[in-house]
């Protein structure tokens, strides 16, 4: 298997642009909103006070992670909360930011899932910030963020139990009952998988701006080689590390899941797909480990097949073609990057971190067509 050349150049130059900010395991804290990024403080402050919502002495900074919808720390004399809009650009991409649609999502789901943070209000008005927006409250603890390093880890024991309860959550995620939920409306199982699969490469040729001939094979692959849709049920589909809070007492224990906006009812497998996707093993090749999107190669963690096997059990379910999942969790979250990637170029963000995201979208496409070439998930490269 080739490497290609751009992937290995950027590899080898990484040495001397190393950066040693390397994230800590710590509690988010929000930092000044980023350039470009800001909105008029005083319009929410109306908008609040009209709804007799707190919002004296109101301080706002943001958080800095995040490839996706913007996410903004308030902070009154008394309380702390998390504002979400969608980004700047995202207008031009078809698909996805919907604030209402996460904001319900949330609102429902908290009574058969208590681990989703509590929603206040809702606003479709774009002369308030600028973009629709939802309220919710700060669930404060730790979060397990990409590149976070051996050294700075919690250790073996804790990122072993970690990763134990991350497939635990997403078993439970799985098994809510979707009327209780009120949530039956909000996607259709039947033809999931094939929406899906048109859906993402049609968002790819719309957000496209190089030829990454892997992507095209990929893509067809998928097209040809769908599954039969197991039973609904609600999916995260963005299920990863840095979406999950841990308990600031006992790391091993998940209170939150965030970023919701993709949430739908679907086909599970399709669910874990895209954790898998996230996943990156230790003995994968070390250029494709450069735009690892999730501390997975920590000490304790299971790889792409350990997960597979404890979802497997924790579920009670076998699935019987993982490689097709795994691909499909590979090529949407390309995608996505590549989505991003297309803002950064038409210049509707400056963040500086989405300039090598074409490279990324290189990386996970490697990592597709070797997997449908070994027919496996983990020891790709051997």
């Amino acid at each position: 298997m080739r490497v290609p050349l751009k992937l290995r150049f950027f590899y080898l130059l990484s040495f001397f642009l190393k950066n040693n900010k390397t994230p800590n395991f710590s509690i988010d804290i929000p930092i000044n909103v980023r350039d470009g990024e800001e909105f008029p403080i005083k319009n929410l402050e109306n908008f609040l006070r009209e709804r007799n919502f707190e919002n004296d002495s109101l301080i706002l900074k943001q958080f800095p992670s995040g490839y996706s919808n913007l996410t903004y720390f308030l902070k009154s004399s008394t309380k702390e909360f998390v504002l979400r809009r969608p980004p700047y650009g995202a207008k031009s991409l078809k698909g996805g930011h919907d604030m209402l649609r996460e904001y319900n999502v949330l609102r429902n789901l908290k009574s058969q899932f208590n681990k989703v943070p509590e929603v206040h209000l809702y606003c479709d008005k774009t002369d308030v910030i600028g973009a629709p927006f939802y309220i919710m409250d700060r669930v404060e603890g730790y979060i397990i963020r990409p590149n976070l390093q051996h050294k700075d880890s919690p250790g073996r024991e804790v990122i072993k139990n970690i990763s134990n309860s991350l497939v635990s959550t997403l078993v439970e995620l799985h098994n809510v009952d979707i009327n209780k939920a009120n949530l039956n409306s909000l996607g259709n199982v039947e033809g999931y998988i094939k929406r899906q699969i048109d859906g993402w490469i049609k968002r790819y040729n719309h957000s496209k701006t190089d030829s990454i001939a892997d992507m095209d094979f990929i893509a067809s692959w998928l097209d040809e080689n769908q599954p039969s849709e197991v039973k609904g049920s609600i999916i995260h589909n963005d299920f990863k590390y840095d979406n999950l809070v841990l308990d600031r007492e006992n790391f091993s224990k998940i209170i939150a899941v965030l970023d919701w906006e993709m949430a739908t009812i679907g086909d599970p497998f399709m669910d874990l797909g895209t954790t898998l996707g996230y996943w990156v093993d230790k003995n994968d090749l070390p250029e494709l480990k450069l735009f690892q999107l999730s501390a997975t190669t920590l000490d304790g963690n299971p790889s792409r097949e350990g997960i597979l096997d404890m979802y497997e059990r924790k579920s009670g379910k076998t699935i019987p073609n993982p490689v097709f999942y795994y691909v499909y969790g590979l090529f949407k979250i390309a995608v996505i990057a590549q989505q991003i990637y297309f803002r950064y170029k038409k210049g509707y963000t400056k963040d500086r971190r989405f300039s090598l995201l074409n490279l990324a979208v290189m990386s996970l496409s490697v990592m597709a067509k070797q997997a449908i070439v070994k027919k496996r998930l983990s020891d790709l490269f051997e």
